[in-house]
């Protein structure tokens, strides 16, 4: 059934009719109930129930906002959510923090082990943990996937095999002589990416010659250059800068053994490749290489010289206090080499810091059919966005916004706000640092998406400081919009980072180099910008402007750091409904109609990251998991159809999947590093999801929507949007004043409360241009 907003067939928030699923689902205590369910758009086109509903304030049980109190006898969905609740209350750090694991490959694994191997610091524990972890990933043919289910990946197989050799392996071994064998059948190491020769190369089992180069001397073009290192996305950014040195000092490190079993011919490694079309992209950069090249043999010593020092200072310069690069794994290892070569001893401060760091990436288990330990190595962590996501789920599935441990998270959320420039002030060079990033230490790269969160997460919370609660949401919110790109939607980690050329290059088939927009991040914005007060901003509306341009023609949106679909659809919606677009409205109704067409027979939804690949076969296809089953469900309670089929057989998935002791079980890969790429595995997605759906059921959004642009006093928007306001002290939303250049009256009722009772939503946020 789908919900409409001219009668009472959808009934988002009222009594389910007698007898349905949705009434054994959740039991409504009798009584009068107070209208829509908050978060839905009941009544927006003039039914019964017109008029926004009231604020909600912090510390109200979210319960008695949707008339399903206390007196409520708990059913099936308000026990899934209270063991929910229970358990990841539990998983809470003391000093405040949520950090589920963050799986990735045996790239990392195996990296790890060539790194060490490479500084002459590898040893036997660590190896022999690490090669239980590989081979317990291996498949029945003897390769490896990148995900949980996915077809075999000939690099990941290449790596996982030389680890396993370097843990003592014998190649004769039957698991080796099936993944040897594979490897052969696939073209061997010749057919492998770059970053997996370069690997090879550092130990002479693979020519550097055969390899495309990275001069250093990058490093001193402009910031308007093109392929200048601001052009790439800041994880290759800092990935990058390391390999030109490494590429410039081209090192080779004695074999311990040979890898003539991973050539399709070993007398001849090195197949010729004919060159593309010298008229084309690829046949362009091609011969480019080819120049520099011969070049590195050429190039002048002092400008080789001062280009490796210069680099080498970057380097140094964006090391964190924990010693880590950027909070992730892949720039560290290579930094590392990079500044051992430059003369630094495993003993200065820099290198052992950096390798301190490293061993923080590892996650040791006992798995072992004896308890023998099993080491992961992560490929990030991700403590700030687990802890803006659990602090929402907790606040959505009812727990009291001044509990105990919401203000602990909210005062390591505050603890964590960044206030330095970092690289993305190259683009943006007048505007003030705010704002948050995804790791424990990565004061360098706040991120957005993370920015917009944690401030969601904040405005949930009743802390006992609310003017410093206000004061670091105020510079988030500046530093976000000033973060806007020229095209009104937001990026992860820059503005503007766009430049077609550094996909291009020889040397970057490892997954995305550049950070343009994505409609992700961009909801998460607009849903930010909403709770804030601003969504009568002529900002915010661009970027709803933009999402609907970006709607796919089967209705939904892609998702770029979230398996996808399902990830981009479930962002997009709520956050279209939350600034004032009607459930009714096409783009809403199209995606509505779209996540129905995918959800499993199960009842729940899931997607394969073959999606990245093969959009027409797997867009919305795969099997059932617990977060993008969420996803789905929140994406379709924004759009009024709490009391649609669709949702009862969702909701019903997660309950019947739920294990006793209140989690969900998740093998499969819903998070994105790079589309296809670089698959990641959240491992408590699995929970905070989940929890924030089955509350969001129960309870509604805590900030609901805006009202419907008919109240407000506005022009009509372009291309079937809703009102905006035609410019500063145009009536907003509500009939607050809308934003102007520098600041922000109260936005929508019930937008943004969060402290003491009378406080006003949306505190003055000064804008700042883009610079």
């Amino acid at each position: 059934m789908t919900a409409t907003t001219d009668g009472p067939t959808g009934r988002p928030g009222g009594d389910p009719p007698s007898g349905t699923g949705a009434e054994r689902l959740h039991r409504i205590p009798p009584g009068p109930h107070p209208g829509p369910h908050p978060g839905s758009n009941a009544g927006a086109n003039g039914g019964p129930n017109a008029g926004p509903h009231p604020a909600i304030r912090p510390g109200t049980r979210p319960g008695a906002r949707a008339g399903h109190g206390a007196e409520a006898v708990p059913g099936p969905v308000e026990r899934a959510v209270a063991r929910a609740t229970a358990d990841l209350l539990a998983r809470q750090d003391p000093a405040g923090w949520w950090k589920g694991d963050l799986e990735t490959n045996v790239t990392m694994d195996a990296e790890d082990l060539l790194l060490r191997q490479f500084l002459g610091i590898r040893d036997e524990p660590t190896t022999r943990a690490a090669a239980r972890f590989i081979r317990g990933r291996q498949r029945e043919d003897g390769t490896w996937a990148t995900f949980h289910g996915g077809p075999p990946e000939l690099s990941a197989t290449i790596e996982a095999y030389v680890a396993l050799r370097l843990a003592g392996d014998p190649p004769d071994a039957p698991h080796m002589v099936r993944a040897s064998a594979w490897v052969r059948a696939h073209g061997g190491i010749a057919a492998a990416r770059v970053f997996t020769r370069i690997w090879l190369a550092l130990f002479g089992w693979w020519s550097w010659d055969h390899l495309p180069q990275v001069p250093p001397e990058l490093v001193f073009l402009p910031s308007w250059a093109p392929l200048n290192i601001y052009d790439f996305g800041c994880w290759a950014r800092q990935t990058i800068v390391p390999l030109s040195v490494v590429s410039a000092y081209r090192p080779v490190r004695p074999a311990p053994f040979a890898l003539d079993e991973l050539h399709t011919d070993a007398r001849d490694p090195y197949p010729p490749k004919p060159l593309a079309p010298a008229t084309s992209w690829e046949g362009v950069f091609q011969r480019m290489d080819k120049a520099l090249h011969v070049y590195h043999r050429l190039a002048p010593r002092r400008l080789r010289d001062a280009a490796v020092r210069t680099a080498g200072r970057w380097i140094v310069e964006r090391q964190e206090n924990d010693g880590c690069w950027g909070g992730i794994q892949p720039p560290a290892v290579y930094s590392l080499i990079a500044l051992h070569l430059l003369g630094y001893d495993l003993g200065h401060p820099v290198m052992r810091a950096g390798l301190e760091s490293l061993d923080r990436f590892a996650v040791w288990h006992e798995e072992g059919p004896d308890g023998e330990p099993v080491r992961m190595v992560e490929a990030c962590q991700s403590p700030v966005w687990d802890t803006c996501l659990a602090a929402v789920a907790l606040v959505d599935a009812g727990l009291p916004a001044d509990h105990p441990a919401l203000v602990r998270a909210a005062d390591w959320m505050l603890g964590e706000e960044i206030t330095r420039r970092g690289d993305w002030s190259v683009r943006r060079p007048r505007l003030d640092p705010g704002g948050w990033a995804f790791e424990f230490h990565n004061d360098t790269y706040p991120d957005i998406d993370d920015t917009a969160e944690v401030v969601l997460a904040l405005r949930r919370i009743q802390h006992p400081d609310p003017s410093g609660v206000d004061a670091a949401i105020a510079r988030g919110v500046s530093w976000t919009l000033g973060m806007q790109s020229r095209d009104g939607a937001w990026a992860a980690f820059d503005a503007d980072n766009t430049s077609p050329f550094p996909n291009r290059l020889p040397f970057c088939d490892f997954g995305e180099v550049i950070d343009p927009p994505s409609a992700d991040v961009t909801a998460h914005v607009v849903e930010m910008l909403a709770a804030e007060g601003r969504a009568g901003d002529p900002r915010t509306w661009r970027g709803v402007e933009w999402l609907l341009a970006e709607q796919e023609p089967n209705g939904a949106w892609f998702g770029r750091w979230g398996t996808n679909y399902v990830y981009g659809t479930g962002s997009v919606v709520p956050a279209l409904t939350a600034v004032g677009l009607p459930v009714s409205h096409p783009a809403v109704r199209r995606a509505v109609a779209w996540l129905e067409s995918v959800q499993n027979d199960d009842g729940g939804w899931g997607e394969d990251q073959r999606s990245y690949r093969d959009p027409d076969q797997w867009a919305g296809r795969g099997a059932s998991t617990a977060s993008q089953t969420a996803w789905a469900l929140l994406a379709l309670l924004a759009a009024g159809e709490r009391d649609g089929k669709a949702v009862e057989r969702g909701v019903r998935w997660l309950v019947d999947t739920q294990r006793e002791d209140g989690t969900w079980d998740e093998p499969y890969f819903t998070g994105t590093g790079f589309p296809w790429d670089f698959s990641i595995n959240y491992h408590l997605y699995r929970q905070v999801f989940p929890l924030t759906a089955l509350g969001r059921y129960l309870y509604g959004d805590p900030f609901g929507a805006a009202p419907h642009p008919a109240d407000r006093t506005a022009a009509a928007g372009p291309a079937g949007l809703p009102g905006r306001p035609a410019g500063p002290g145009t009536a907003g939303p509500a009939g607050a004043e809308s934003a102007g250049a520098e600041s922000v009256g109260a936005g929508p009722v019930g937008a943004g409360a969060t402290a003491a009772a009378g406080r006003t939503a949306g505190a003055a946020v000064p804008a700042e241009d883009a610079g």
